[in-house]
């Protein structure tokens, strides 16, 4: 099969890997419309999970990414003057850059070609039996196609910023400052031995307020350094790397889409769905779309066949995580409903963000039940079994 993979990032890259292990008589091409080694972001974050796939797809790549990538098992929450800490999960973060170049080099190893400074358009598709869309949110060829597969996009409220830093942090950190305009708060990780990711957000009458709306970048980051001056020691923030233009502030857009392929055209990672930033899924679901995708192409005879259960089988696994994805950025919208708790309170409520219940119980009483049911587990069950149903009777009364 003649494959070209529009897009260079890390699903269209692990999913050139999969299908030229599946059969290395495969044509291959990733046309990336940037230079080599230009990207956006700092680090990503994926959980153990991902790592358990990305073996079973392939263990060479496998054990470069983790060989490369960073650990934390704690959650710290500055807010206010307190601190308090959660011993979760363990977590990994790699640079961005780092990771495309691995995946780059393994792809090349196995004959792909990459194609940089090569950029597709709608009117210039390349000859292939299969094209690959993996080409972000703004997917060109999507696009072309807007009334086929049904894109819908809804912009979150609150505006943020991704930006990197020299503090160096061993757990994955928020920060919650109150100023006079509101409350601004940072998400941060670390990714590599010398350098952190830092997501700011803020309301966006907080971020006028800030004058945040109108400054330059040097005089933004400097104002944001201020802020939080007590979490970043003395180290500086960093505005957009390995890429032009400065660092932008900007309003999430989630975007699904109704169909994922149009003839032997198909839609991957960012160009299919986007998932809000504050659940750390955005590369996990890229990565596992490639898997799944490659899987499908693997055990089914006809082209479209297999795009048609690659589309149904994506849909499904993702429902879940676009509603925790949704409440989690209704939590970060609706953040004085919870700041003013304790502090360990407010910080086991932000573990809970996921929840469809938690928006429609006071923050204090859902913390007791939550309490509660972390020891019955009968109550477990009914708090599971309720949460959405609650969630779905208020939306259809909002609607009506």
């Amino acid at each position: 099969m003649k494959i070209a993979c529009v897009g260079g990032g890390p699903a269209g890259l692990y999913f050139s890997i999969l299908m030229k292990r599946q059969d290395p008589s495969h044509d291959i091409t990733v046309h990336e419309r940037n230079p080599a080694g230009s990207t956006y972001g700092w680090g990503v974050t994926y959980w153990a999970a991902l790592l358990d796939k990305l073996h079973e797809g392939d263990p060479e790549s496998a054990r470069a990414v983790r060989a490369n990538s960073v650990r934390w098992s704690d959650g710290v929450a500055h807010i206010g003057g307190e601190t308090t800490v959660h011993h979760g999960d363990e977590g990994f973060g790699i640079g961005r850059r780092l990771l495309l170049d691995l995946l780059a080099e393994r792809a090349r190893s196995l004959g792909v070609r990459i194609e940089y400074e090569h950029g597709i358009t709608a009117d210039r598709m390349p000859e292939a039996d299969l094209v690959v869309a993996c080409d972000g949110v703004n997917s060109a060829l999507r696009e072309a196609h807007a009334g086929h597969f049904g894109s819908d996009v809804t912009l979150g409220r609150n505006t943020y910023i991704w930006l990197g830093t020299t503090k160096v942090f061993d757990s994955f950190t928020f920060a919650f400052v109150e100023t006079e305009h509101g409350w601004i708060w940072c998400y941060a990780y670390r990714f590599g031995e010398a350098l952190s990711t830092c997501v700011v957000e803020c309301s966006p009458e907080t971020w006028t307020g800030l004058g945040l709306d109108r400054t330059g970048e040097a005089d933004g980051l400097a104002l944001l350094e201020k802020i939080f001056a007590d979490l970043l020691d003395g180290h500086g923030l960093i505005g957009r790397e390995h890429a032009d233009g400065g660092a932008q502030w900007l309003n999430f857009r989630t975007l699904t889409n109704r169909a994922w392929h149009r003839g032997n055209l198909v839609l991957l990672g960012d160009a299919a769905h986007t998932t809000h930033y504050s659940i750390g899924a955005g590369t996990t679901l890229a990565l596992e779309d490639a898997i799944a995708l490659a899987g499908a192409l693997g055990e089914e005879r006809e082209l479209s066949t297999a795009l048609t259960r690659y589309e149904q089988e994506r849909k499904s696994a993702l429902l879940s995580v676009q509603s925790a994805a949704r409440h989690s950025a209704q939590w970060y919208e609706n953040l004085p409903r919870y700041v003013r708790l304790p502090a360990a309170q407010m910080f086991a409520l932000l573990g809970q963000r996921h929840s469809p219940l938690l928006p429609y119980v006071p923050p204090q009483l859902y913390y007791r039940i939550d309490r509660a049911a972390g020891r019955l587990e009968a109550l477990r069950r009914f708090k599971r079994w309720l949460g959405p149903r609650v969630a779905r009777t208020v939306q259809a009364r909002a609607r009506r």
